[in-house]
């Protein structure tokens, strides 16, 4: 693949409506000269939408003249011979059914401000869009058995354990957003005062910065940081006590984004270490659910909010309406987005480009006192030939019997998906860190099934 004029690489995306992936990976498919010759194959369930993007994509080729072949299918077969890349991207009806999640656990005190990787969210998102996966698993075995499979649904690490488990013949990872690189060690390099600016981040600062992070996705800690030799850990955790206690921070909008600064540097305070996607790690933790005898100086989560997401994705698919009707002018598109993580690891892959990654895949030794097979988020070397995650060094006593918890409740939610067990269903329920009573979490789970039956298996309702 190393050679760009002598491939023409094709990246088949399952779920192309997804408007997380979708838009940016037309941008990078259009923009990349390792992958604007190459075949972008668009694949989703609803006809609308996915015609709706196949014409957006062949809009924006054209505008930027590319020869980019764009092909589109209901049917994920049609497309998935002579693959290079598979992108899973796929959510049916999310909004909705992690609002169902959010909802009934609430009703039995457990607080979700994402509800989709940990917590009966999470749990529960696997239970739909998992056996999806492990589908087109089979199907990708059959067609293209050489592709690069690429995860990019929630829960990542669910659904990066059960693709390395139980299809070890593909070549797979999984993938998260939040740590996409450069930006990422960027914005430490501020918040350390190395730098003023992110656009000031070049190639000596990021040698001279040593920048470790590692832990289960979405629990990821940074776990190192020296420039030149020296600890600047705390300067970075002084930076974010300075800007904590605003109401809307960490770059998100919503429940997601309340207290994040204040909370970042809670832990900090508490672990000696700095949360990196505090977003989400503050739900993997038990101690902003509300349920302390005295009043904490930081709220309890706010809840998932249902009606703004949907409103929020209404917006995103008027701008498509608005470039493919003229309303928009088609020529403004690549000024409207930007790189996306999946499409960037495609073209470095591709171009055999040396550049590093954040990727969810198995430890192998980068954190020496977890076990190697443990799917954790690592800063990989990323190249056609395979990925390699960089050495860590140790996880801290205290948060790794935190990451060990996590790690065997998605392995067990994993387990009980793939093998439709509800005694490792329950079993995985029960070692989440936000269950406290036994019998909630046996209503949690009735009341789930009974509720989200349309999208789960058949099977899980046998007598």
């Amino acid at each position: 693949m190393s050679d760009s004029n002598e491939r023409h690489p094709k990246v088949v995306v399952i779920g192309a409506g997804s408007l997380f992936f979708g838009r940016q990976s037309i941008w990078q498919m259009v923009h990349s000269p390792y992958l604007n010759s190459g075949t972008l194959a668009l694949v989703d369930t609803n006809e609308e939408r996915l015609s709706k993007m196949v014409r957006l994509a062949r809009m924006v080729a054209q505008e930027n003249g590319v020869t980019l072949k764009v092909e589109g299918s209901t049917n994920r077969r049609e497309v998935l011979e002579g693959a290079d890349f598979v992108v899973l991207s796929f959510a049916e009806d999310t909004v909705k059914y992690r609002g169902i999640d959010c909802e009934v656990s609430l009703k039995y005190g457990i607080r979700m401000c994402s509800g989709d990787t940990i917590g009966p969210g999470g749990i529960f998102r696997a239970m739909r869009e998992l056996p999806v996966i492990m589908a087109c698993a089979k199907d990708i075995e059959a067609l293209c058995p050489d592709a690069w499979v690429i995860n990019y649904i929630n829960p990542s690490t669910v659904h990066g354990i059960a693709l390395s488990r139980y299809a070890p013949k593909l070549k797979s990872f999984a993938l998260c957003d939040s740590h996409h690189m450069p930006h990422k060690k960027a914005y430490y390099a501020v918040r350390a005062g190395i730098i003023g600016d992110p656009g000031e981040f070049n190639d000596e600062i990021d040698r001279q910065f040593d920048f470790r992070v590692a832990g289960v996705n979405h629990f990821t800690w940074l776990v190192k940081a020296e420039h030149e030799g020296r600890d600047v850990m705390a300067r970075i955790a002084e930076s974010l006590r300075a800007s904590a206690g605003t109401q809307n921070d960490g770059g998100d909008k919503g429940a997601k984004a309340l207290y994040n600064d204040a909370i970042t540097y809670e832990l900090y305070d508490i672990f000696g270490y700095i949360p990196t996607c505090t977003a989400h790690t503050k739900e993997y933790v038990r101690f902003w659910q509300g349920l302390g005898k005295t009043k904490d100086a930081i709220p309890p989560l706010s809840i998932w909010e249902t009606e703004d997401r949907y409103l929020r994705h209404e917006e995103m698919w008027r701008q498509v309406d608005g470039f493919l009707s003229g309303r928009l002018p088609i020529a403004d598109y690549m000024k409207s987005f930007g790189p996306d993580h999946a499409t960037d690891i495609i073209e470095n892959m591709v171009g055999n480009l040396g550049k590093r990654f954040f990727l969810n895949t198995l430890n192998r030794g980068a954190v020496t006192n977890m076990n190697d097979d443990a799917f954790l988020e690592l800063l990989c070397e990323v190249g056609p030939d395979g990925i390699k995650p960089l050495p860590v060094g140790e996880m801290p006593r205290g948060i790794r019997g935190l990451q060990e918890q996590v790690l065997d409740t998605h392995e067990l939610t994993a387990e009980a998906v793939v093998e439709r067990s509800y005694a490792k269903l329950r079993r995985a329920m029960m070692t989440d860190p936000l269950i406290s009573s036994i019998h909630d979490a046996d209503l949690i789970i009735r009341e789930l099934l009974a509720r989200e039956r349309d999208m789960i298996p058949e099977e899980w309702y046998a007598e």
